[in-house]
């Protein structure tokens, strides 16, 4: 390519980029100013967030159309690939501190209120004075046994069995980075097929977990600390993992069309990093909050 074809090319993407940025602007602005007015009863919210949500999801699409070719013509500079690099590592790590957050706040309200409530060490005054009837014991559902009765999610069943199969498409997935890397287009192609399928089907499990505590253990969001914790940190990891899981598909498509190579294919290994770190939350999410 000559260096007046690059330019013209390179001029024509910062002003596609430029467009692209605008159009996810403007969903984003929709969606977080319809998000905070369905918090206040608006009846058209819900439009908004739609809306909002489509021009996300078409900003998303037109970008990584770009990168996608972009690469391909051979524009991203090695410059370019660290920066990706760099930006992926600094998104997992705002990740990991965001479920450092949830497992903090389970860790405060069962190792320091709990106690305090209770009337243990120096906070007695707390307990005499704001809920003198209060026992400690966990799990707790409020004050007054506000949430209700309600049985505990067991580790055994469909959280073991999800997480046998998180352990198994960490697995499949290096098993296809080991074929991308050595060449191997079938081993690649089929090992991606199995990490989709186990993260539908962790999905799938998930679902089925959520519908048992809601219709048969009356385990709910308004169960207490445990109700809210439980669903709050088992439900962004799901999220996530929803996420991740169209991440390895959309690569997975590439392959089948012959795209990455052995030396260039970051998109693969950004994937791969993204499954991994929803490998790892997930251990530690298994044992704090369905083990201990």
């Amino acid at each position: 390519m000559s260096e007046n074809t690059q330019n013209d090319w390179q001029e024509y993407y910062v002003a596609e980029s430029a467009g692209v940025v605008h159009w996810g602007t403007a969903g984003l602005f929709l969606l977080l100013v319809s998000f905070a007015l369905l918090l206040n009863g608006s009846s058209w919210a819900p439009y908004g967030m739609v809306a909002g949500t489509v021009l996300t999801i078409y900003m998303m699409f037109r970008w990584f159309a770009d990168q996608i070719r972009e690469s391909h013509q051979g524009l991203l500079s090695a410059q370019v690939d660290r920066t990706y690099r760099w930006g992926m590592g600094w998104f997992i790590f705002s990740e990991i501190m965001f479920f450092a957050a949830f497992f903090g706040a389970l860790w405060y309200a069962r190792v320091l209120v709990m106690p305090w409530l209770a009337g243990e060490g120096a906070e007695a005054s707390t307990h005499e004075f704001l809920y003198s009837a209060y026992e400690q014991a966990w799990p707790t559902n409020g004050p007054g046994n506000w949430g209700g009765d309600f049985a505990l999610m067991s580790w055994a069943g469909l959280p073991l069995i999800n997480t046998l199969l998180l352990v198994t498409s960490g697995i499949t997935m290096e098993i296809a980075h080991h074929g991308l890397k050595h060449g191997k287009r079938g081993q690649l192609n089929l090992f991606l097929v199995l990490t989709v399928l186990l993260g539908v089907i962790f999905l799938g499990c998930q679902a089925l977990e959520y519908v048992h505590a809601y219709q048969d253990m009356n385990l709910t969001l308004e169960s207490g600390i445990y109700g809210s914790t439980f669903f709050m940190l088992t439900g962004f990891h799901g999220m996530h993992v929803l996420v991740g899981t169209i991440m390895i598909a959309v690569i997975m498509f590439r392959c089948f069309k012959g795209h990455f190579d052995e030396k260039n294919h970051f998109a693969f290994e950004s994937a791969a990093w993204y499954w991994h770190f929803v490998d790892v939350v997930w251990f530690g999410l298994f044992i704090f909050v369905y083990i201990l």
